[in-house]
C-alpha cells in the first residue's frame, strides 16, 4: 500500500531524488507490490507540497531503472525488483564520503524570464567578427603547431601577448608568469591542488560563487566566510579570523564580486594585502568581471597594488568574450606557476591551442576592444534597468546592492522570508532567480537571492522584476496576515 514518503527540504539531497529513494525502498521491501498502482503525478505533487516536475522526474527515474512502468491514460505501475543483469559492484557506498553540496535548482516546467546564470548575452556575440578571426587563424597560422600537443602553459603567442598586456597595465612584474588554463575554475582547481592540503583553512567571501566553495571543500579544506558588504569583503572582519586562524589563502573577488557585484575599494585592498603579509596568507585575486566596468573609475587591481609580487592573480575572456572557449589564466611568481603547470599536465595535458589563438587574433585585430565597447554599453542599459526595476517592485524593507558593473547584484528580502521556498512560486509566476542558500559560507542567507542581469535584455528585466515582485510582496503580506491573526486575544 502506497505511504506518504517523508522527505526533508533542509536536506542537501534534491527532493525529487528523495522521493524516488523512498519509493524504491517502499518496493524492495514489499511495502508497494508488484502491480500497485502509484499515485498520479498531480495528485502526490499536491500530497506534498511539491512541483509536479518534481514527482514526475522521480517517476521517470524509476522508471528507467525498471522499478516502475509507466502506461499512457493508466498511470504507473510498479513491476518490482528492475529485471536484467545487477551490478556487482555497490556504487552508492563507492561514491558514499565527502562533503554534500546544494544542488542546482530544477528547471521550471514552462519557459521563463531566468536571472539565474552569470553569463553573456548570446544576442550580443559578434559572430562575423570571431568567424573572421577564425578563417584568419586558419590561413595565416602554423596550424600543424596548434594541432599538435603543445605546451602545458599554453599558447606561447597568447601567454607573450597577456604578459606584455599585464606589464604595460602594471599587474605583471618581471618575475612573474603566466599559465593558460581553460577557464577560471581550472585556474582556481590548480591553485587549491598546488597550495592547499587537506585541513587547511581557507579564507572566502561569503555569500561566494558555488563553484569556488565546492572546489576546497572537495580538497577537504576549512572553510571561512568573510561577510561582504556594501563595499566588498568586510577586512576588518577578515583581521579578527586572521588573527584566530591560521589561513593559508584569502580569495577575493575584487571587482563586481559574484554574487554581490560588490568591489573592493582601494583603501581596502591595501589593507588586505597588509593583513596578509601580516599573518602569511597568500592573496588569490579572482578578476574574471573586472573588464565590465559600466560607471564609475577603475580601481587598481590588488595584483598591482601589491609591491611583493606574491599576489596570484585570475582572470579570463569568459565574461567579456565567449565562455565556450574556456580560456582562462593565472599569473604569479614564477616558481608558483612553474608547479601551477606541471599540475595542469597531471590533468590535462595542454589546452586547446585552436581556441586560444582564434581569441588572440580576436584581440589582436581590434575586434576584441570594438566588442568590449558594445559589451559594457548593452550592461550599462541593463544594469540601469535591473536597479530601476528593483526600486518599483521589490516589497518595502527589501534591500539590494549598486553594482557599477558585472553581471550580478544580490538582493535581501524581509525576514523571514525564504528565496528557496518561493522559486517554484517564482516560476509559475515566469521569473527565475538563484536563492542566497547555493552561496553560503558559514553564514545562512535564505532571504536572499541573486539576480543575473547581463544576459536578459532590459524590456524582460522589468517584466521579470514585475513578477518576482508580486511573487515576493504576496509573501510579505501573508505573513503580515499571519502575524495579524496571531496577535488577536483567543475568545473564552
Amino acid at each position: 500500500m502506497f505511504a506518504k514518503p517523508h522527505l526533508d527540504d533542509r536536506s542537501e539531497m534534491p527532493l525529487y531524488r528523495q522521493l524516488h529513494d523512498e519509493i524504491r525502498d517502499s518496493i524492495r521491501s514489499g511495502r508497494l507490490a508488484k502491480g500497485e498502482k502509484l499515485p498520479p503525478t498531480r495528485s502526490l505533487a499536491g500530497l506534498l507540497g511539491l512541483n509536479r516536475t518534481t514527482v514526475s522526474a522521480a517517476y521517470a527515474l524509476l522508471e528507467s531503472e525498471g522499478w516502475i512502468r509507466g502506461h499512457v491514460g493508466r498511470g504507473s505501475f510498479v513491476t518490482g525488483e528492475p529485471s536484467g543483469e545487477v551490478s556487482r559492484l555497490d556504487w552508492d557506498q563507492l561514491l558514499a564520503g565527502g562533503p554534500t553540496v546544494p544542488a542546482p535548482p530544477e528547471p521550471a516546467a514552462t519557459p521563463v524570464i531566468s536571472f539565474g546564470t552569470s553569463r553573456p548575452s548570446e544576442a550580443l556575440f559578434p559572430l562575423d567578427a570571431f568567424r573572421a578571426s577564425c578563417q584568419e587563424v586558419l590561413r595565416d597560422a602554423d596550424l600543424a603547431g596548434i594541432l599538435q600537443l603543445g605546451s602545458p602553459g599554453g599558447y606561447p603567442p597568447l601567454q607573450r601577448y597577456l604578459l606584455e598586456e599585464g606589464r604595460r597595465a602594471g599587474w605583471a612584474r618581471p618575475s612573474d608568469d603566466i599559465l593558460i588554463t581553460s577557464g577560471c575554475q581550472q585556474a582556481m582547481d590548480l591553485i587549491q591542488r598546488v597550495l592547499v592540503r587537506p585541513g587547511d583553512t581557507i579564507a572566502l567571501e561569503d555569500p561566494v560563487f558555488p563553484g569556488l566553495r565546492n572546489l576546497f571543500l572537495r580538497a577537504s579544506a576549512h572553510l571561512l566566510g568573510v561577510p561582504v558588504g556594501p563595499e566588498g569583503m568586510e577586512v576588518e572582519e577578515l583581521e579578527r579570523l586572521l588573527a584566530g586562524h591560521r589561513v593559508r589563502l584569502v580569495v577575493v573577488g575584487s571587482s563586481f564580486q559574484n554574487p554581490t557585484g560588490t568591489t573592493l575599494p582601494p583603501a581596502a585592498r591595501r589593507t588586505l594585502l597588509r593583513l596578509a603579509r601580516a599573518f602569511g596568507a597568500v592573496v588569490v585575486e579572482n578578476d574574471i568581471y573586472g573588464d565590465l566596468r559600466y560607471r564609475g573609475e577603475d580601481v587598481p587591481l590588488v595584483k598591482r597594488l601589491d609591491a611583493s609580487g606574491d599576489t596570484v592573480l585570475v582572470g579570463s575572456f569568459s565574461k567579456i568574450t565567449f565562455p565556450g572557449l574556456r580560456v582562462g589564466w593565472v599569473v604569479g611568481p614564477r616558481p608558483l606557476v612553474s608547479r601551477l603547470a606541471e599540475a595542469k599536465q597531471w590533468t590535462d595535458l595542454h589546452s586547446d591551442q585552436l581556441a586560444q589563438a582564434v581569441l588572440l587574433r580576436f584581440a589582436e585585430s581590434g575586434r576584441l576592444e570594438e566588442h568590449g565597447r558594445r559589451v559594457r554599453a548593452e550592461g550599462r542599459e541593463r544594469l540601469e534597468a535591473v536597479l530601476a526595476a528593483c526600486a518599483e517592485h521589490l516589497p518595502e524593507g527589501s534591500t539590494y546592492t549598486r553594482p557599477e558593473g558585472g553581471m550580478n547584484l544580490w538582493v535581501r528580502l524581509p525576514e523571514p522570508l525564504d528565496t528557496g521556498e518561493l522559486l517554484p512560486r517564482a516560476q509559475r509566476e515566469g521569473a527565475s532567480y538563484l536563492p542566497g542558500c547555493y552561496f553560503e559560507v558559514s553564514r545562512r542567507h535564505r532571504s536572499s537571492l541573486r539576480l543575473s542581469f547581463a544576459s536578459v535584455a532590459p524590456e524582460k528585466i522589468r517584466a521579470g522584476l514585475a513578477a518576482l515582485g508580486r511573487v515576493f510582496g504576496e509573501a510579505v503580506e501573508r505573513g503580515r496576515s499571519f502575524e495579524r491573526r496571531a496577535s488577536v486575544p483567543a475568545m473564552v
